[in-house]
């Protein structure tokens, strides 16, 4: 078993983006908007800020309070979309109950969403594949990045994804699709999970429910792919039970330390792209 050490490729990619904006005429520019008093949102921002200096880009935070009405949200998002000096934007998820984050979403342009959560790019995306949008879902391209980078086949493969959301499920399975791989997508209504997940050549968990995933879910030598993050207390657990899981396959990312700091590399990244 190989551990898919998420923090050591992300510092990979954080020097190739610090080598291409030093290049730049001038820094490219995150705006991060973050509503309410998550102290896990609060955390993750924090975070995107340091590593954003790390890249070479400059990073502006923009704090709300949890009461803040839509109408204010959207005037703030309305402001750095009209802002010249701002690269790319990013709305931190999720949104108070009381804010429809389908409208928030909608009111990012297109050409600041670093993201890629805006119906025009992740349109073209789910339509038509890489190449068609500026940028691609952070989190699915971040786990492109590390299957590639471990050279695990994909064309040809088994592959199942757990979770069927804009932002991780319906994209990964683009990505995996178009790198000829036979895709399932399972749900909370998914009958039989366990007999599908067995058959996974590469399996992505990404539901948000900590240790879903248990070793007789999984087949021998299977790629397992953990995109939950779950507080247990002070204790951050993925969706795949790690322990048993990690004696079965043959690669699995950490949680923490696995997909998630792919995600923020990502994100600079598809600001880097949007800045080009």
């Amino acid at each position: 078993m190989k551990i898919l050490d998420g923090n050591k490729l992300s510092e990979k990619y954080i020097k190739i983006i610090r080598q291409k904006t030093a290049k730049m005429k001038r820094r490219p520019v995150l705006a991060m908007v973050l509503v309410g008093d998550d102290p896990a949102s609060k955390i993750y921002v924090r975070r995107k800020g340091v590593l954003c200096e790390q890249a070479g880009i400059d990073s502006k935070t923009i704090i709300l309070p949890e009461n803040t009405s839509q109408k204010k949200l959207l005037g703030a998002i309305d402001k750095l979309n009209k802002d010249k000096n701002i690269t790319a934007i990013m709305v931190q998820l999720p949104l108070p109950s009381h804010i429809d984050k389908k409208k928030i979403i909608e009111s990012v342009d297109p050409k600041k969403d670093a993201d890629c959560l805006h119906p025009e790019n992740l349109g073209k995306f789910i339509q038509e594949g890489e190449g068609y949008s500026i940028v691609a879902p952070a989190t699915p391209l971040g786990i492109i990045k590390m299957l590639e980078e471990c050279k695990i086949p994909i064309a040809g493969k088994k592959a199942v994804v757990i979770g069927r959301s804009n932002i991780v499920g319906k994209p990964m399975a683009q990505f995996l699709l178009s790198r000829d791989a036979t895709v399932t997508v399972c749900h909370r209504l998914t009958k039989n999970l366990a007999k599908i997940t067995r058959e996974a050549d590469i399996l992505v968990a990404a539901v948000g429910k900590k240790n879903l995933v248990k070793a007789p879910m999984i087949k021998k030598g299977a790629v397992v792919i953990d995109v939950g993050m779950n507080r247990d207390g002070k204790k951050l657990l993925g969706d795949v039970d790690f322990e048993n899981v990690s004696k079965k396959a043959s690669y699995i990312t950490p949680v923490p330390g696995g997909v998630g700091p792919m995600t923020i590399a990502m994100l600079l990244w598809n600001t880097l792209e949007l800045a080009k």
